[in-house]
């Protein structure tokens, strides 16, 4: 595969014409209409006189489809337990969140469960008769009780699937452009892993790419960045935190601060992939805060201490909207 990679940076026309572009060419969400119904519903729940903060936290990895029956993808690393912790989090400190989240990957409450397959959760029993062996540890099983069955009766928590780039910055834009009533009471956490290359869906061959044809050779565009376009229209009063993942540290904090200048973000959580368990750096305009996992509690999460600064920072944000406005 040839990928070419452009260094120069596109001026702000080009980029928006290549975002209107994607989306014009895009193929259709196939529940965009439940999707856009479920938002709304969701946001008139949560919205004055309940007044709750709602955060959009995405989480997963995005696949790029090389044929449009697709069988072959480039695929994105990333397991969703960032956001799925997140997630937890976010609800424990009285947000309504929705979870855009990448199908079959990490989900919030349920990153204690046992990964054996479905099968090996049953037994056959003296009469042939099938009976279940898995069992809900007490802490776990308290733990779904109380916060998981919580969200889902007050309403606190919409979860959207994703598959494909496609679908991904689709749903994001229609969470965005609903969430703009908001104001400052939204807030974006973008922890999903965005694949930065794709195949045009009008440049994509129909049918299975065959390996009969010899080597591939294929030219990959880049995708538009959406998070220009997220802080200047689709939700420009929003607290957005994006996420820089890198393999070399050496570089991580030099990219952090580039991306919240260029996109004006209001944070930008770099973790490097060896270490981005145990601690993070939150990049902002005044400086970086470096956030570590209790190490004194075997089942402590990076994400609770995270969470706790972005509460308070999100708050001041509000605070200092009202008094401007």
């Amino acid at each position: 595969m040839d990928l070419v990679n452009g260094s120069q940076e596109a001026p702000q026309e080009s980029l928006d014409t290549d975002m209107e572009s994607f989306f014009e060419t895009a193929p259709p969400l196939r529940d965009g209409l439940d999707i856009s119904r479920k938002l709304g519903e969701f946001i008139e729940l949560n919205s004055p006189p309940t007044g709750e903060r709602i955060v959009c936290v995405t989480s997963g990895g995005t696949t790029v489809p090389l044929e449009q029956r697709c069988v072959r993808y480039i695929d994105n690393f990333s397991s969703g337990h960032r956001g799925a912790a997140s997630t937890e989090y976010f609800l424990k400190a009285g947000y309504a969140v929705i979870f855009l989240h990448r199908r079959g990957t990490c989900q919030p409450y349920c990153r204690s469960l046992p990964e054996d397959s479905l099968l090996e959760c049953f037994e056959l029993t003296e009469e042939s008769s099938v009976q279940g062996v898995f069992n809900v540890k007490c802490d776990i099983e308290k733990h779904l009780n109380s916060h998981l069955s919580q969200a889902v009766e007050q309403g606190l928590l919409l979860k959207l699937p994703f598959t494909t780039i496609f679908e991904y910055l689709q749903i994001l834009r229609m969470v965005a452009t609903s969430m703009k009533s908001l104001g400052s009471r939204g807030m974006f956490y973008l922890a999903a892993a965005v694949s930065d290359f794709y195949v045009p869906w009008e440049s994509m061959v129909e049918h299975k790419i065959q390996s009969a044809s010899g080597p591939l050779d294929m030219r990959l565009a880049q995708v538009p960045k959406m998070l220009s376009m997220l802080r200047k229209e689709w939700a420009p009063m929003a607290f957005c935190i994006s996420f820089k993942l890198e393999t070399d540290s050496n570089i991580l904090l030099k990219k952090a601060d580039m991306a919240l200048r260029k996109y004006k973000m209001h944070m930008v959580v770099a973790n490097e992939l060896l270490s981005r368990k145990e601690e993070v750096t939150v990049v902002t305009s005044s400086g970086r805060i470096t956030v570590r996992r209790d190490k004194n509690e075997a089942d402590a999460d990076v994400e609770n201490p995270l969470i706790k600064l972005l509460e308070e920072r999100h708050s001041t944000y509000i605070q200092e909207s009202n008094t401007t406005n």
